[in-house]
């Protein structure tokens, strides 16, 4: 009985090991629980972490451990639907279109949640999904692609920028309602941030440029989720 017990207890010991180390690098809880989803749910926090690693103090996304997850999305025939809850300061662009592109491309359906902000990069991936929520709290800053560090200042580098501005717009228009002229002129405003150039949308600003779909929160996207399950 003594024997029995001890296995119980290291037993539980490891699954909340694990389930808190989940917590901690992925921000998702899949043990511990008896509740089970046929929805996967993904949170984007803090900066999106692309092919150099963040300082330790920085809350970060990695992409790499998104990835496969959305493919599990895609793949796994007991997820019917993905939830996207953001909530980030943006980061690294190629890394942000690549995860974006990926949701565009999901054929289960998708909803994105922005809350407190969906700022930079992480405004593709709020459009990337089928439907696009916004709180009414929430803001998205939009601005132009900039880096940081040493740069070879050439015409092939300003051009390399600009080409990789130009795909933000194109993600942007095509997955949204914005207006691809009213998405470059909100980048380019100078008139609305006191000590650099974007502008910031706040949640009923960002729905009349149509760039999100609807101000709503956690009900109301998984509602629409459920809808759209069952209408596939």
């Amino acid at each position: 009985m003594k024997v029995k017990e001890e296995k119980k207890e290291k037993k539980t010991a490891e699954q909340e090991n694990s389930t808190r180390d989940l917590i901690t690098e992925l921000g998702l809880l899949t043990t511990g629980t008896d509740f089970e989803s046929d929805v996967q749910y993904i949170n984007i926090i803090g900066s999106i972490e692309g092919h150099n690693v963040l300082p330790p103090d920085n809350k970060a996304t990695k992409y790499e451990h998104l990835i496969p997850q959305l493919i599990a999305v895609e793949e796994n025939p007991k997820l019917k639907g993905l939830l996207v809850v953001l909530n980030t300061v943006g980061g690294d662009v190629e890394a942000g279109l690549a995860l974006a592109e990926m949701i565009s491309t999901l054929s289960k359906p998708t909803v994105s949640l922005v809350l407190g902000g969906g700022h930079s990069i992480g405004i593709p991936l709020a459009t990337a999904t089928d439907y696009s929520f916004i709180a009414k709290t929430a803001t998205m800053t939009l601005h132009p692609i900039r880096t940081t560090g040493i740069v070879i200042t050439s015409e092939t580098t300003f051009d390399y920028m600009r080409k990789t501005q130009e795909r933000v717009i194109n993600f942007i228009e095509e997955h949204s309602k914005a207006k691809r002229d009213e998405i470059i002129w909100l980048m380019n405003s100078n008139d609305n941030m006191s000590n650099d150039v974007g502008t910031v949308l706040f949640g009923k600003e960002a729905v009349e440029t149509g760039i999100i779909d609807q101000i709503g929160g956690v009900s109301q996207a998984i509602a629409e989720l459920r809808k759209r399950i069952e209408e596939k």
